[in-house]
């Protein structure tokens, strides 16, 4: 048996597990001793995460800057760098506007039987509204210290480095080819640990589930009913508009694609974290025959531009939380909202529940109380498990589709 189909078959025990697990905790003991036991077990989760994420940064780093160094040819990083964009800028306007399109037709709202006095309190985002602006994304794209930027995991400030980084390399000649080489080996390591760190991953997905389920039970999906059945309507048709975009561009191969990315996706739906799968991704998609220098240069871009799950979410939960209020949000408005969330969205990558502070700053410039973000928060977990893994499959697609592009040049 593949090692891959191994850690696959590993990580679906560790999901059914945690769900067992969780449940007995849950019928079986009182809602204080459920929250103790699940802050314990997210640790095993949060182990996981936190390996993962210590690598990130110079996976970025190395990656990116090899491929850029090794195109050499400037013309040809700068054609895919736009492939990449204008399919980054299509799929996230398709996401938005599926999800807005979804909340005007269904109405999940204005059927909800949920009152405000019966959610948890969001006062830890409401108060974070102003933290995220135009502005305050400009600002924050520049990195004023590449050290910091690689402390704290901001991979689209990592990106703009690296980029600047890898297109000086390309432009010195001979005297760049040590320092390419040893970034070289350097990624060529952190792939290797990236094997080593998977394993953790069933433990993580075991611990992660089991902590939600504990608390939550499965009472929340009857509770939620009419948001949650229109949310997954909307993950379902976001799938297969991507995947029929892929089929057209890669044919038959989607499903050798599809077969390399269960193992990612399987993590990201249980982790509910995209960027907890960027090392075995980019392993993978190299698997399915893309070339290096094209995965290190656009799946770094994508995890900053193109979030497609969390991009559907964003507009579908803000005009969930006005129709619940009864606040009437003509086309126009909400097209504006549309392109607010366009460009707001972009610097929040690797930021935790970053759609909800998303969605929180866009209700309150758009006169939506930001308090109802609250409504949602007991869910978001299970929200947040699908967007996370469409994010990955829109990523892994964006991937391979400037790939065969590039293969045709």
């Amino acid at each position: 048996m593949k090692s891959n189909t191994k850690l696959f078959i590993a990580i679906l025990i560790g999901l059914v597990l945690g769900v067992g697990v969780g449940y007995f905790i849950y019928e079986g003991y009182s809602a204080e001793e459920a929250k103790g036991f699940a802050a314990n077990m997210k640790l095993l989760g949060t182990i996981f995460i936190r390996m993962v994420q210590m690598i990130i940064a110079p996976l970025v780093f190395s990656t990116l800057v090899v491929g850029i160094a090794k195109m050499g040819d400037m013309k040809l990083v700068g054609r895919v760098g736009a492939k990449a964009m204008g399919w980054f800028i299509s799929a996230s306007l398709v996401s938005l506007l599926l999800g807005m399109v979804l909340v005007n037709w269904l109405e999940p709202g204005k059927n909800t039987s949920v009152t405000m006095e019966s959610v948890a309190s969001a006062d830890d985002l409401v108060k974070n509204v102003d933290s995220f602006s135009l502005e305050k994304f400009v600002t924050h794209v520049v990195p004023k210290s590449i050290v910091e930027a690689m402390a704290t995991n901001e991979i689209l400030q990592i990106v703009i480095f690296s980029i600047l980084f890898g297109i000086a390399l390309s432009s010195i000649g001979e005297i760049a080819k040590p320092v390419i080489r040893v970034l070289d080996t350097v990624s060529h390591a952190i792939l290797k640990m990236v094997g080593y760190i998977m394993w953790v991953a069933p433990f993580g997905v075991f611990g992660a589930v089991a902590a939600a389920v504990a608390v939550y039970g499965f009472d929340i999906w009857k509770l939620y009913a009419n948001y949650l059945a229109a949310f997954v309507i909307g993950i379902l048709l976001l799938w297969v508009l991507l995947l029929t975009v892929g089929y057209l561009i890669l044919g038959n191969r989607l499903w050798t694609l599809l077969k390399r990315l269960a193992s990612p996706l399987l993590i990201a739906f249980s982790t509910t974290s995209s960027e907890a799968v960027f090392p075995k991704l980019t392993e993978e998609l190299e698997r399915f025959g893309c070339d290096p220098k094209i995965v290190s240069f656009t799946l770094p871009l994508g995890y900053s531009f193109n979030l497609d799950g969390s991009m559907m979410y964003m507009t579908f939960a803000s005009l969930f939380i006005a129709q619940v209020y009864g606040i009437d949000m003509p086309l126009e408005k909400q097209l504006l909202m549309l392109l607010v969330l366009m460009l707001t969205s972009k610097g929040v990558a690797g930021v935790p529940r970053a759609s909800l502070i998303v969605v929180v700053a866009t209700c309150a410039m758009f006169g939506i109380p930001p308090e109802g973000i609250a409504l949602i928060l007991p869910i978001d977990h299970f929200c947040d498990m699908a967007r996370s893994m469409t994010n990955v499959l829109g990523n892994a697609l964006a991937t391979s589709a400037v790939d065969k592009w590039e293969a045709k040049n």
